[in-house]
């Protein structure tokens, strides 16, 4: 992290532009300045005026978040302002909005434009929040709120808007010269602290704009700039999902039951003691005939764990407006961002429950005592022969995203008008460590889990200190071995990875007013976008190292990790503290990243090359995607009158033609390149109609043929074998059909006079088309893939999930919005300056998911959509009188599912439903100072995900606390 530097720049860029727009402002002093038509907007009412005004006049269904100046959106996120509109919820990593759903369809169904510009912003996540952003979906945290001035969420379709959408498409607007109200020399500077009850730590957040209009007001400048800290910890329990008794091979049976000790409890060599095999009495049979039975679950490995989060963002737009004449407005918009992120996590966990024979794992764990519930969770377990690891890893994160974009609008006569646009917006993750180290204790006995006081937070104990390095500790492979004897030994996994988006976008438009009702206009689009992925392994697929050398002091490879678990109810009995590998001195004692073959055979634990295309494990995050998208439209805009009543909307069409060329890697030949071509064509008629059936009383109606590309992830001609953790084989499918869909909306629409507004919103959508992701679990030596991609240490017999992607009928979507905006002004003096904002949203929907990809009539299961809640809602009580003004909001989100079909012999895995309540105040001590307080999160609301159906097993519960920002904001 460079915050000093980044401060430095931050005060030389300010003194520059400062002094420049001064110079500029006295330059023009003597200048006529010309008349201008103004509309004074100020305060938290009058940016939900402006807001639902920008509504009401769209021909299409929309929602708008306005912000009047900088740094004054509704959220310190961009994703958490977004949420804010009705049908739309969020999902959050590391405490934050990251990513949005849209009346019930995900992120990869939703475009995002910038300053007119289709743009794509990736980030990386912890697993538990979806890791790297390989996918079409935007990561809202990239930037920062105060950069952007509107938010446009476009709910129908319109012929003219650019296809690729089965959600919305979503505008981002940062804010332009001649946005501000007030013309002439503009500047705003703010300062803000931030602190977080859970890290207990504070850091600075800031921002500023400035702004001059000039050559009498017809041209004009803005810069803005916001940079931000963020440090926070994330506490919490995971199990890494659950899976029932006979999963990975089974538990090691009691003496007399099974086969022999060779098949059921692995070798019988050192390092596997006798006394781990229980006898055969009748309770231990009992225990172990309960943990066998495949209705029976349990979690894979149950862990504690705190994740610390280091983030610093960083954003400047720069915006250039020129009216030259009259009808004609040309502007050049830059913006520039630059998040930078260290993930530290640390683990204390129990994982041979996850780990088949080969691996050392379930097959040489006696169960001595287990409990379940009526659904088969388990409850209460004992268990001998248990490998404890204590796992640190430590990721450095940067997504830099840079987009320039030229707009034109020029009216060459009264009826004939001219718009063009030209943009680039390129988005560049990189996250060259990321590095995870374990101490582990083999074959412990007396682990125990126990779920009866709480089901989501168990009271986990060891049979030893686990603050103390000694029983925990480098359990490395011997000089001379390839493996260890009967555990998985300690790893140093290293797996640099990163990923380009970049998007090139050309479109013009001709508009024809023909008559008094109608206009027709007519377009291209032109868009090129490429997409690539890397990922480096280490040769040593299995990701082992050899045992310490002789005379090192494990102590000095080690540190303690303390006060764990404050932000939640955690259960007496846990550890609070334990003790977690010095991931620094490790690599360095290993010489980690030399990226080379340190000691021992190629491929063996001292091999520290890192591969990819060869690498088994990493080739399948080795890929590239181009696309062209070529788009005609026409469209014809009416305004007139129908049976006496008045009407406007538009009609129209979209031809498009994707091409697509997508490259990846199969298996054969270390990793043999292989490119596949696909093309489709669509034709998209959209329909729609508002009706003023009274002045104030709207009702508006469309439909419309949409589409949406497949999932980037999805259209990997290649493939890849996971050998380390959960054993899978992935393979993407190039020749997708996208997903297709005819939707139906209808909105009615109430503006009351005093500026209140309530709506009821009506929506279908038919997925006529569905991409799928297939999973199915097998045998490896049943794939048909060679057992040379496997460790020297697997058998083939390992059970393996099988993923691949196919097209599916899909199914009917269907909601329900309902939306209330009331200022108080009805009330006495003591109420007038109060308001309400509530929106209420009810979505359901029925797909056909297929069980199988490999047996023929597998059969389907019905079940909702994923990342579709049911039901959400947001409501905002504000208060503001000009000078005071506090806003409360919740936001709710019912539970949705994440995957359909899940593994590990479960039917689906989702999240569990969420409330968030922030609270806003400011204060204006006058026209130039402001004073602010926000709380976020101030319930330190879990994410709470889980896994089954009728189960609800937890798989992860994690807290980030709740966070305080204090400021104050400044206006030259």
């Amino acid at each position: 992290m460079h915050s000093n530097k980044t401060a430095l720049k931050l005060t030389a860029i300010a003194a520059a532009v400062l002094a420049m727009s001064h110079a500029t402002a006295n330059a023009q002093a003597q200048e006529p300045v010309a008349e201008t038509q103004t509309v004074v907007v100020t305060g938290l009412r009058a940016s939900l005026e402006s807001a639902l005004n920008a509504k009401r006049t769209e021909n299409s269904i929309v929602d708008v978040v306005k912000a009047e100046d900088i740094g004054k959106f509704p959220d310190t996120n961009l994703a958490e302002s977004l949420q804010r509109v009705p049908g739309v919820a969020i999902d959050r990593d590391a405490g934050e909005g990251r990513s949005i759903t849209v009346r019930g369809l995900g992120q990869d169904f939703t475009r995002v434009r910038i300053n007119g510009i289709e743009a794509l912003a990736t980030t990386g996540g912890s697993d538990n929040s979806g890791g790297t952003n390989r996918g079409r979906g935007f990561d809202f945290n990239v930037f920062a709120s105060e950069l952007f001035s509107s938010l446009t969420v476009r709910k129908s379709s319109a012929a003219e808007v650019e296809e690729g959408s089965l959600g919305a498409t979503v505008d981002l607007q940062t804010m332009r010269p001649f946005d501000l109200s007030k013309r002439g020399f503009n500047a705003t500077a703010m300062l803000k602290g931030r602190y977080n009850d859970l890290s207990e730590k504070s850091d600075p957040r800031g921002a500023f704009m400035i702004s001059d209009t000039f050559n009498n007001n017809t041209m004009g400048y803005l810069v803005s700039v916001a940079w931000g800290k963020r440090n926070l910890y994330e506490d919490g329990f995971s199990t890494g999902r659950w899976d029932n008794g006979p999963s990975v091979g089974g538990w090691c049976a009691p003496m007399g039951v099974g086969t022999s000790t060779s098949t059921t409890c692995g070798p019988t060599t050192p390092g596997f003691p006798a006394s781990q095999r229980l006898p055969g009495t009748p309770e231990n049979i009992a225990a172990y005939n309960a943990a066998s039975d495949p209705n029976n679950y349990h979690p894979r490995f149950p862990r504690y764990g705190r994740m610390v989060h280091e983030q610093e963002r960083l954003g400047i737009t720069g915006s250039f407006e020129w009216k030259p004449q009259r009808g004609t407005r040309l502007s050049l918009d830059m913006l520039y961002a630059d998040l930078d992120a260290t993930r530290e996590e640390n683990y204390i966990e129990g994982f041979s429950f996850s780990r088949n024979l080969s691996s050392g794992g379930k097959p040489q764990t006696s169960v001595v005592d287990v409990q379940y519930d009526a659904l088969g969770r388990m409850t209460y377990g004992v268990f001998n022969g248990v490998d404890i690891r204590s796992e640190s890893r430590y990721d450095e994160m940067q997504t830099k995203f840079f987009q320039p974009t030229l707009n034109l609008s020029h009216q060459i006569n009264e009826d004939w008008r001219l718009t063009a646009a030209l943009g680039h917006a390129k988005s560049k993750f990189e996250n060259p460590i990321q590095t995870t180290v374990t101490l582990d204790a083999p074959n412990v006995n007396g682990y125990t889990v126990d779920f009866r006081e709480s089901g989501r937070l168990p009271v986990i104990t060891y049979p030893f200190d686990v603050t103390k390095a000694g029983v925990l500790g480098i359990y490395g492979v011997p000089a001379g071995a390839t493996s260890a004897a009967n555990a998985l030994p300690s790893e140093i996994r290293i797996r640099p990875a990163g990923t380009d988006n970049t998007n090139d976008v050309f479109s013009t438009d001709l508009a024809w007013r023909a008559t008094d009702t109608w206009t027709f206009k007519g377009g291209v689009n032109l868009k090129r976008y490429k997409f690539n992925t890397w990922e480096s392994r280490r040769a040593n697929t299995a990701e082992t190292i050899y045992g310490l050398p002789a005379g090192t002091d494990v102590n000095g490879l080690a540190s303690v990790l303390s006060g764990f678990g404050p932000g939640q109810d955690l259960p007496a009995g846990n550890a609070t503290s334990w003790v977690m590998p010095n991931i620094k001195a490790i690599t360095s004692l290993y010489d980690a990243y030399c990226n080379c073959l340190k000691t021992g055979p190629a491929g063996g634990p001292g091999d520290f090359t890192l591969t990819s295309l060869s690498n088994t494990s990493a080739r399948g995050n080795n890929r590239a995607i181009t696309e062209r998208d070529n788009g005609v439209y026409l469209q014809g805009d009416f305004d007139a009158e129908l049976w006496g009543l008045p009407v406007r909307g538009n009609v129209g069409g979209r031809y498009v033609k994707t091409k697509l060329t997508a490259t990846g890697y199969v298996a054969t030949g270390g990793g043999t390149p292989v490119t596949v071509e696909n093309e489709y064509n669509d034709f998209l008629p959209a329909f729609n109609v508002t009706a003023n059936v009274t002045p104030d009383f709207l009702v508006r109606l469309a439909a419309a043929k949409v589409m949406s590309r497949p999932p980037l992830g999805n259209l990997n001609p290649g493939g890849t074998v996971s050998t380390v953790g959960a054993l899978g084989i992935s393979s993407g499918n190039p020749l997708l059909e996208p997903f297709r869909a005819k939707t139906f909306d209808a909105s009615f629409e109430y503006y009351f006079p005093n500026k209140a507004f309530v709506g009821v919103g009506l929506f279908q959508k038919n997925i006529a088309s569905y991409v799928q992701g297939v999973r199915e679990s097998m045998p490896y030596n049943q794939t048909g893939l060679p057992l040379s991609l496997l460790p020297s240490n697997f058998t083939g017999t390992e059970m393996f999930d099988v993923t691949s992607f196919r097209n599916t009928p899909g199914g009917k979507l269907r909601g329900v919005e309902l939306n209330y905006q009331q200022p108080f002004t009805f009330l006495p003096a003591w109420g007038r300056n109060f308001g309400l904002i509530a929106n209420y949203t009810k979505v359901s929907s029925k797909i056909d998911y297929i069980i199988s990809a490999t047996t023929a009539n597998s059969g389907t299961v019905r079940n909702e959509l994923v990342n579709l809640s049911p039901k959400s809602w947001n409501t905002t009580l504000y208060y503001d009188d000009g000078k005071f003004s506090a806003r409360l909001t919740g936001a709710y989100r019912s539970a949705y599912l994440q995957t359909v079909p899940a593994q590990n012999n479960n039917d689906v895995a989702g999240k569990n439903e969420t409330t968030n309540v922030d609270l806003s105040l400011s204060y204006k001590l006058n026209d130039k100072v402001e004073f602010t307080f926000e709380g976020v999160n101030l319930t330190n609301e879990s994410s709470d995900q889980y896994v089954g159906s009728v189960r609800n097993s937890v798989n992860v519960l994690n807290v980030t606390g709740r966070e305080y920002l204090l400021g104050v904001r400044y206006k030259f």
